[in-house]
This record gives structure tokens, C-alpha cells and sequence, in this order.
């Protein structure tokens, strides 16, 4: 799988940051990332981080039959390992060209600045000599990988111890560590590798490139290099071409880095054997941070604040108040507004006003394609009796496209469903006004009725009270009569 490349957008960021001389991280031109160095459980093996970039090495020793050539001398076999754990570049079982540069490099660096004692490990000369393997793994890649697989190596080799061996007559004995304790390596120096980052022809200088860093180099200069300013190995890759001064500036500044290196090295493996001889517990769980639950997440940088509060107070004494006060947010406009059911309301206007321009534009526009559609070429008939007969011949680029079509059919489509709400608008009035009449002529026919009942009631009741008094009257006239008779 191929790594993903960078936009033209961020190579120039990149390179026009460099040339301002600024970095993706905040670093300077010569700073390094964060180191951090710790070991496992186990002699020999070490984990070192640079930034984000993560290595695990770990060293190895096993009794094998010597060289020929060389009987007296050890053997050292360095192997780099580049796992897709660490990048989607990387493929397992394939050999890139980057794997063989650094595996390269590492012994450059390493055997054949002789830094270890080879005729340490003879045993017997010609018969039996320690093999000292170092297999280093490369965990996550952000960039510089040969500092840290250097950093790493030459720690676990020094902080590897290999077993005790006795010699008895032709007998050899390999002695556990319960029954002696083990050997250290003997090291002369500690070689560490410094790259450089050269960009633009070699105008602009970095110390420990980044992976987007290294995507955008023109080359790379890296200088092994001891504590003692002694050069252990250079190589330049890239195909540039580097000054007799530069190259020497290069040095200078390897060899302070050089010197801080080897003395967090010495400093952790200084706080290793405290630890241990103290009996506390050491390994990779402890060494971890317990405060992030990530380890990758990126440390804050801080923020240069001095001079901030001085600056604000004269800012603030300076300012002064305004001359005009400010005006205030109402405007007054014209007419009234009112708001409760049933008064008049001028919220809708506005749309309704939009919605008739935009008919009105659609109404134009149509009108406009029929005109142009209606036009064409008028050509004369001689042979005709008529002098008014012509003919119209309606050119092909005349004729409607499918877009007119379209707005067209939107247009008559949008009349039609005004049309149709316009209707049953009235239609819902019209029902609305005949319910409501219909709720008024009850009310009235109720009244009328009631009206006459109560005419009915009252003419009812007065002739019944006529024919009551018509009645007494007559008996009261009948009373005298008959008594005078009797006289």
C-alpha cells in the first residue's frame, strides 16, 4: 500500500514556512523533538520515543563457531524491521530500498565504528564466541527513523548483559543469572546519529525532520557522531550538493546534540539500575504515563504571555470614549401596526408581494419566448392571385428547447394550483357566509315565532276574559228582572 502524498497546497505551506522560518510543531530550526528512553524487565531491551516516532530494540546473545578469518573476535548482526504497524507504506516480507539504507547505516554506525569490544566475547578462540543479535522495530513513523533506531540500539546494548561463562578442560558452562550474575557489554563509545534536512538547494537547514518534512526535502545529511567529536560515519542522500561550510556547520551542531544525547542515555540507564538494585518495579507498564489515556496525544506548548497585562493597560488608558452617543436601535416608519384576531395585519405582505413579481417575471418571460418563437422568415407566393397570400417558414433554432418547455409547464402548472387554492378559498367562504346566514335566519324564524305565540297567547287570554265579564253582566241584568216579577 502506498502512502498517501501531499496536496500541492500543503507542500507549499510547508516549504513557505520553512522559509520563514517556522515548523508544523513549533520547534526551531535546530531543536529536537522530546526524547524518552526507557527499558523492559529484561537486560537489552530498550523503547525510545522521538516525538511520535516509536522504537523497540532489543539485543540478544547466543554461542556460536567464529569466522575463520577473525577467531578471536564476536560477531554483531544488527537486523531493522519495518512493519505495517507503523506505516501503511511499509509491506512484511519485501525488502524496500529505505529497510537496506538504514540496515546499512545501523552497522556503519555501530560495528564499524567499533564501539564494542568484539574479542570480549571469544570463549574459546577458534571453537566458541558470543553472537550479539540486535533486532530493532520500528512501532509508529513520523519521521527521522535512523536517530531513533541509533538512540535505541546503542542503549539496549548498554543496558544488555550477557550470561557468565566457565571453562573446565574442554568443557564449557553457560552459568543462569540465580547462579551468576551477569556480564555487561564492554562499549569504548557511544556513536548517535544526527540527521539533516536540506530545502531549497540547500538554502534552508533542519535538524531532526518530521515525515511531512522529509516529503518535501531536497536531501538528507546524517552525521554519526560520539561524545569525544569524533565522526563515526556521514552519508548525504538525495542528490544535492553540499558546501565544504556547510558540511562543517553540520558537524559542529552534531556534536552538541551528540553530547545531550548520550547524557539522557546515561542518565537513564543511571535511574534504570537504581530501581533495580532497590528492588522497585521497572518495564514498559511503569515507564508509561498514567495521566493520558493516550500516547500519542500531543503535548501542549506553552504560550509566551509576558508583557500581555502591560500591553492591555496602556491599550486600555489609551482608549478613549466616544463623542456621539449611540443612536438607538428603533426606527420609526409609517402607519400602525395591529395584532389580535380579527384586526388587520401586514406580516404576509411581503411574500405575497414576491410571489406576484415573480409571477409576473414568469408571465414576461413566457411571453417573450412565444414572441420569439412566433417570429421566422416570411417568403412571398408570385404565383399566387392574392397579393395578401404569404407564407411563414418558422426557422429550426426557433423552436422551443426542452429548458423553455420546462419553465413553461412550471409556470402553467403554478397558475393552475393559484387557481385551485383561489377556488376552494371561495368555496370555503361561500360556505362559511351560507352557514352563517342559515345560523341568522333560525334566529330570526325563532323570534318571529315566538312573537306570534305570544300574539296568539295574549288574544287567547283577552277573549276569554271578555266572555267571562259578558257572562257576569248578563247574570247580574237577569237578577232584577226576576225580582221584580216575583213582586
Amino acid at each position: 500500500m502506498k502512502d498517501t502524498p501531499l496536496s500541492n497546497c500543503e507542500r507549499d505551506f510547508l516549504l513557505n514556512a520553512i522559509g520563514e522560518k517556522r515548523r508544523l510543531d513549533g520547534r526551531q530550526t535546530y531543536d529536537y523533538r522530546n526524547i524518552k528512553i526507557s527499558f523492559g524487565t529484561d537486560y537489552g531491551c530498550c523503547f525510545v520515543d522521538l516525538g511520535k516516532t516509536k522504537v523497540m530494540a532489543q539485543v540478544s546473545c547466543e554461542l556460536i563457531t567464529p569466522k575463520e578469518n577473525r577467531p578471536n573476535d564476536g560477531i554483531m548482526f544488527f537486523n531493522i524491521e519495518l512493519s505495517p504497524m507503523a506505516s501503511p507504506a511499509f509491506e512484511t516480507g519485501r525488502q524496500s530500498e529505505l529497510l537496506v539504507k538504514l540496515n546499512r547505516q545501523l552497522e556503519r554506525c555501530l560495528r564499524n565504528s567499533k564501539c564494542i569490544d568484539v574479542e570480549s566475547l571469544c570463549v574459546v578462540s577458534g571453537e566458541k564466541v558470543w553472537q550479539i543479535r540486535v533486532d530493532v522495530h520500528l512501532l509508529n513513523h513520523d519521521g527521522n527513523l535512523m536517530d531513533a533506531a541509533s538512540i535505541a540500539a546503542i542503549a539496549a546494548l548498554s543496558h544488555c548483559r550477557r550470561p557468565d561463562v566457565g571453562i573446565l578442560g574442554e568443557d564449557v558452562t553457560v552459568y543462569s543469572p540465580e547462579e551468576r550474575d551477569p556480564i555487561p557489554l564492554s562499549i569504548y563509545h557511544m556513536p548517535i546519529s544526527v540527521s539533516f534536512a536540506f530545502f531549497q538547494q540547500g538554502t534552508y537547514l533542519l535538524v531532526d525532520p518530521c515525515d511531512r518534512e522529509e516529503r518535501v526535502m531536497d536531501g538528507l545529511l546524517m552525521i554519526a557522531m560520539n561524545k569525544h567529536r569524533e565522526i563515526c560515519s556521514i552519508q548525504s542522500s538525495g542528490g544535492i550538493m553540499l558546501l565544504k561550510d556547510q558540511v562543517l556547520r553540520c558537524s559542529k551542531i552534531a556534536s552538541v546534540k551528540v553530547s545531550e544525547i548520550t547524557e539522557l542515555i546515561n542518565k537513564a540507564l543511571e535511574n534504570d539500575k537504581k530501581v533495580r538494585k532497590a528492588g522497585g518495579r521497572c518495564g514498559f507498564a511503569q515507564s508509561m504515563p498514567q495521566e493520558r489515556i493516550t500516547a500519542l496525544k500531543a503535548d501542549v506548548s506553552p504560550v509566551e504571555m509576558a508583557g500581555i497585562k502591560e500591553n492591555a493597560n496602556e491599550i486600555v488608558q489609551r482608549a478613549e470614549a466616544p463623542s456621539q452617543s449611540v443612536p438607538s436601535p428603533v426606527l420609526p416608519a409609517p402607519g400602525t401596526g395591529q395584532v389580535g384576531e380579527g384586526l388587520q395585519t401586514s406580516w404576509g405582505l411581503e411574500e405575497k408581494e414576491e410571489e406576484e413579481e415573480e409571477e409576473e417575471e414568469e408571465e414576461e418571460d413566457v411571453q417573450h419566448v412565444v414572441e420569439e418563437q412566433g417570429r421566422g422568415d416570411v417568403v412571398l407566393i408570385s404565383d399566387s392571385d392574392s397579393e395578401e397570400e404569404e407564407v411563414v417558414i418558422l426557422n429550426q433554432e426557433a423552436l422551443p428547447t426542452k429548458g423553455t418547455l420546462s419553465k413553461q409547464q412550471r409556470a402553467a402548472d403554478s397558475k393552475q394550483q393559484r387557481a385551485a387554492d383561489s377556488k376552494q378559498q371561495r368555496a370555503a367562504d361561500s360556505k362559511q357566509q351560507r352557514a352563517a346566514d342559515s345560523k341568522q335566519q333560525r334566529a330570526a324564524d325563532s323570534k318571529q315565532q315566538r312573537a306570534a305565540d305570544s300574539k296568539q297567547q295574549r288574544a287567547a287570554d283577552s277573549k276569554q276574559q271578555r266572555a267571562a265579564d259578558s257572562k257576569q253582566q248578563r247574570a247580574a241584568d237577569s237578577k232584577p228582572q226576576q225580582k221584580n216579577k216575583k213582586q
